[in-house]
């Protein structure tokens, strides 16, 4: 039997901070449930940000750049399982993750028509994603559309979101290990994403 694979992904710029350790706690308690899993941190890759050429809905791929995201793109294909982490950045995700998730483009299918239906080589497959996010501030509603800037592109993309994380109050680089309770749900979580993916 394959074993489930699931892709961590994490957009801090900041080494070993909270972000970090939460994608670390996810995919720890992914590999518990027998999954097989791999951490990107995007600060280790050079990613230039879209420029709309379109290349991509002809060739049916992004032949305009040959830069970290031409290393990933394989592993995304791969993965039943995806996990988008970013700090809250003014409301939104890092640019580190803004590059990433634009330069997710040749994975859409185009109608010839200008607007027109689309699809996704990546739908019906059963993939699904957990996405999260770091937030200083105490409020949930202080992280503004960070959440949803990661999961409305994949949802577009065809995954189904198994769960949108949130882990608020934590700013000091570290801290949220002091959080005992924000590690076990982070581990709990990894885990019973990998249990869902078949």
């Amino acid at each position: 039997m394959n074993k489930v694979k699931i892709l961590g992904v994490g957009s801090s710029p900041r080494k070993n901070g909270n972000t970090d350790i939460l994608l670390d706690s996810f995919l720890k308690g992914a590999a518990s449930k027998g999954a097989e899993t791999k951490k990107v941190l995007l600060r280790d890759y050079s990613i230039e940000s879209c420029i709309g050429c379109e290349s991509c809905r002809k060739d049916g791929n992004c032949t305009n750049f040959y830069d970290g995201m031409q290393l990933l793109y394989p592993e995304i294909e791969d993965c039943k399982g995806l996990i988008l982490g970013s700090p809250t950045y003014n409301y939104n995700v890092t640019s580190a993750m803004k590059a990433f998730i634009d330069r997710l483009y040749p994975f859409y299918v185009f109608s010839e028509e200008r607007p027109g239906p689309y699809s996704s080589k990546l739908a019906d497959q059963g993939r699904k994603a957990l996405v999260f996010s770091v937030c200083e501030q105490l409020k949930a509603e202080e992280m503004g559309f960070t959440l949803e800037a990661l999961a409305m592109p994949l949802e577009a993309l065809g995954y189904e979101i198994f769960d949108k994380f949130q882990a608020t109050g934590c700013f000091s680089k570290g801290e949220v290990l002091n959080n005992d309770d924000i590690i076990k749900k982070a581990f709990s979580a990894g885990k019973e994403f990998a249990a869902s993916i078949r």
